[in-house]
């Protein structure tokens, strides 16, 4: 779902994974119309990169 939010709305994808500052500033890059392929972009790759690092967190609970 979240993925679907970063390709539609990038700067709301930043604020439902807690990095409401990139969410400003991934607005701001998306006002432009050029600017919204690039802002889709870097929220996809950062909604993957907070999935993988939730993984990691549970792996890691799970071996103590």
């Amino acid at each position: 779902m979240r993925l679907l939010i970063a390709i539609l709305l990038p700067w709301l994808a930043f604020f439902t994974i807690g990095r409401p500052l990139s969410g400003i500033i991934c607005l701001l890059l998306q006002l432009t119309i050029i600017g919204w392929i690039p802002a889709a972009i870097w929220a996809a790759v950062m909604v993957s990169q907070y999935y993988t690092e939730k993984k990691i967190e549970r792996s890691l609970l799970k071996q103590r």
